[in-house]
Order: structure tokens, then C-alpha cells, then sequence
């Protein structure tokens, strides 16, 4: 199951749709381009992510951080990746790897492996996940020798994984938690997407929040934002599309967007478009999703989200990526500490790095040092995961 950029062998297309698509695919990319809220991760003077980019992403509702990745990192990150897929249940459910080993993850309480038909839509029209995928995409035709199930999401990915435990503690990219959330940001979830070439799934059109639509407090940051590193980098064809500035508009009808553009082609949003190494920073109350992945490119997605403490701290939440539960400082630290133990471990590997200084855990970096031998304690830290 190892993972490849490219698969040249990749023949399927979007059927009787394929031109639509495809001129839809690259009106997208050139509207793109036009927006402004991409570049390198800056900062100005006084040592804070430049206003420049924290402006584009509050206009938008995404940016693109292109290059904070290095080579090293990657492979890092793809060798660890590869390990996990070598070791997941050979099948939905299943408890045996495809060697016959006992599969990784099997024995955890918290959902982790996620199977679907290729090129299908899981969510779309169903009530999974709240409802919140309300207009089912278009399912192109598979391949006749494509798997009956494949892969294409994992959670919890920092219990299997020292590389993703690493990224979650870069310093740039907390910095610009820090700066989006506040300096006592909280975490939300991780995950990393699989979307393999002529059979990665989609994801239905959707709005993430769930818990603070009808607050009186709502604004265009209340349910957080996710960040979403690119291991190959990710195209018109197999990325995550945004409508811009919907972030900022409530909670909004799905429905009634995908019905009046009679299709799953909502005509104002645009993709994601990424290289390797690039790391995009996407608002939760967009509406966004992915087509079907009927390119030859793969797309590894590495997701993290953050939230700012006041929209986790006391409310009632979860059902989505966690039961239903009340969150409270305990709870908090305690889901917390893998920031701490993300910053130590890259301090590790990264030496020459400037480590983040998560402030909540402010002078107890000492408590939180990192040793490979730590991964096995955290199976399921994501049965604590802050979902709003």
C-alpha cells in the first residue's frame, strides 16, 4: 500500500462530465492565482506573522504558506506514513494487517481507519457527521480492477507517527495559531487524508462547526481552522476547494448552493493549490470539500486544527470527532500536552529551530520532554479531541 506521487496507469475520468469538469478544474485554478493570499510565512518587525497575510486569510478564509516543508521533513514523513500503511487492517473492520499481522490501531477505542468505495462520495446526503454534507457529489465510475474499499482517512495520526507528532510542533506554524487563536489556543483534531489516484474519494460540500452557529458571539473565527501540510502537493483535481469569504457569512444552505448551480461545481469556489512542503491554513466555517480523485496524482493530506480557548472552554460539544462531553480546563490540558510533547520532539530533531513557547505550558517544558519510547501512551489521546 505504499504511497506514490504519481500513478501513470491511472485511465478513469469523470464520464459523460469529464469537459465540464475539466473546464471547470481549470477556471478554478486561473481565480485562484487572482486572490493574494499566498507566499512564504512571513513576520514583521515586532517578531508577529506579518498583517499582510493574517488580513488575506480573514478576507478569504484560506492562505497557502508555501515552502515550510523541507526535503528532509518529507521523507520523514512519507517513510513514517508508508510504515502506517504497511500496517493498517488489510480491510474494512479487519484486525490483520495484509501480512497477517495483528493490524495497527485495531485495538483502539476512538474511530481511526476510514474505507470507502473508490471515486464514491461517503457523506454526501447522508446524516453522518450531523448532517453537515447535505448534497451528495457526482460518483464517476471506478475502474473495473479498483479495490471494492480503500483507505482514505486515518485519525489520531500522532499516536502512530513521530514525523506528524513533529510538524505538530513547528514553530511557524504555531506561531500563526497563536496569532489566529490567541496564545492559549487549544487543539482540536488530526488526520491525514489519502487521496490515491483513480480512487480517492471525495468529500461532500460542508460547513465544519457545529456547536456556536446561533451564539451571539459568532464571527468569522469561532470554530477554528485547520492546517492542512501537503506531502505531494495538491491540484485543481485532487484538492480541497474553498467558496472564499464564506467563513464570514453563518452558517449557510448547502443545499440550495448546489441546487442552483445545478451540479456539485459551485461556481465561486476555488482549489487549494499547493506544492510539496507548502502548508494551507483553512477557516472551519468555509464551505469547502474535494471532487473524486480521477487524476494520476495522489494527495497525502497532514490535517491539525486549533481552536481559540473561549469557543472550547465550558461548552457542551463533540459528536462528530468525539462523544458528546463538556470541556473543562482538565480536559484541556490534559489534550494540551500533545503540543508539548510535539514542540520537544522537534526541538530533537530540529536543533537549530527557534521551539514555539505554547504558553500555557509556560516553564513546565522540563515535564514534557519527548522519547520515542512516549508513543505508545498516547493511543487514543483523540477520544479527548475538542470538537465544536
Amino acid at each position: 500500500m505504499a504511497l506514490l506521487a504519481h500513478d501513470p496507469r491511472v485511465t478513469t475520468d469523470y464520464g459523460p462530465e469529464q469537459a465540464a469538469m475539466q473546464a471547470y478544474l481549470a477556471d478554478g485554478e486561473r481565480r485562484a492565482h487572482t486572490l493574494g493570499n499566498r507566499g512564504p510565512l512571513r513576520y514583521d518587525a515586532a517578531g508577529g506573522i506579518a498583517q499582510d497575510i493574517l488580513d488575506a486569510y480573514w478576507r478569504t478564509g484560506f492562505y497557502v504558506f508555501e515552502g515550510v516543508l523541507g526535503a528532509d521533513e518529507l521523507a520523514d514523513i512519507e517513510r513514517d506514513l508508508n510504515e502506517v500503511l504497511d500496517r493498517v487492517p488489510a480491510s474494512e473492520g479487519g484486525t490483520l494487517d495484509a501480512q497477517g499481522r495483528p493490524a495497527l490501531g485495531a485495538d483502539c477505542r476512538a474511530p481511526t481507519f476510514f474505507w470507502a468505495r473508490p471515486l464514491a462520495d461517503p457523506f454526501g446526503g447522508t446524516t453522518l457527521a450531523n448532517g453537515r454534507h447535505p448534497a451528495r457529489m457526482y460518483e464517476p465510475r471506478a475502474a473495473a480492477d479498483a479495490p471494492p474499499k480503500v483507505l482514505y482517512l486515518f485519525l489520531g495520526s500522532l499516536q502512530f507517527s513521530e514525523a506528524c507528532l513533529r510538524l505538530y510542533g513547528h514553530p511557524d506554524l504555531l506561531a500563526v495559531a497563536a496569532a489566529v487563536n490567541g496564545p492559549d489556543f487549544t487543539p482540536f483534531n488530526e488526520a491525514v487524508w489519502i487521496k490515491k489516484p483513480g480512487e480517492g474519494a471525495s468529500v461532500a460540500w460542508h460547513q465544519d462547526g457545529t456547536t456556536h452557529w446561533q451564539s451571539p458571539t459568532l464571527d468569522a473565527g469561532t470554530h477554528g481552522f485547520n492546517f492542512m501540510a501537503q506531502l505531494y502537493g495538491c491540484t485543481a483535481a485532487n484538492g480541497v476547494w474553498v467558496v472564499p469569504g464564506s467563513h464570514a457569512l453563518g452558517k449557510l444552505d448547502i443545499k440550495a448552493m448546489v441546487d442552483a448551480a445545478g451540479s456539485d461545481r459551485l461556481p465561486d469556489a476555488v482549489p487549494i493549490l499547493c506544492a510539496p512542503g507548502d502548508v494551507a491554513i483553512c477557516n472551519r466555517q468555509a464551505v469547502h470539500g474535494s471532487f473524486a480523485n480521477t487524476s494520476r496524482d495522489t494527495r497525502v493530506t497532514l490535517n491539525f486544527g486549533f481552536h481559540r480557548r473561549a469557543s472550547v472552554l465550558g461548552v457542551t460539544a463533540g459528536g462528530v470527532h468525539n462523544a458528546v462531553a463538556t470541556y473543562d480546563e482538565a480536559r484541556i490540558r490534559e489534550r494540551s500536552r500533545l503540543i508539548a510533547y510535539a514542540i520537544d520532539a522537534r526541538r530533537q530533531r530540529y536543533p537549530h529551530e527557534t521551539p514555539f513557547r505554547y504558553a500555557p505550558f509556560a516553564g513546565e517544558e522540563a515535564r514534557y520532554r519527548w522519547d520515542a519510547s512516549l508513543l505508545p501512551t498516547l493511543k487514543d489521546y483523540n477520544l479527548l479531541d475538542l470538537s465544536i
